[in-house]
């Protein structure tokens, strides 16, 4: 197991299993497979992805706070307990406003 993903067979809480950093963005790696990926962000306020592709279909899941999705273009806010899918080779970025936390899944 690498240092950066989560031990099987062990319950944890998402939200609880990743901290913020101020002026950062930190992932941590719950799963990596050949098949996709699983990835636990922390966004500190102010910060975000800028916009950009993947070749894959990806689930965001909000765990905390609230986060503004653009979609070619579109935005949404998302709060804790709403998901979007964002289809591959589609724009995409994502904001914080304020402080939240995701997960994100991409099945490749």
């Amino acid at each position: 197991m690498k240092q950066n993903e989560f031990q099987t067979a062990e319950i944890f809480i998402l939200s609880n299993s990743i901290d913020y950093a101020p002026g950062s963005v930190v992932s941590k790696m719950v799963i990596k497979k050949p098949t996709g990926n699983v990835t636990l962000f922390a966004f500190d306020a102010g910060e975000e992805l800028s916009e950009h592709t993947s070749p894959f279909d990806a689930l965001v899941q909000v765990l905390d706070g609230k986060a503004e999705i653009l979609l070619s273009g579109t935005s949404s806010i998302l709060h804790a307990g709403e998901s979007i899918i964002l289809p591959g080779n589609v724009p995409h970025a994502v904001k914080a406003h304020e402080r939240f936390k995701m997960l994100l899944t991409m099945i490749k």
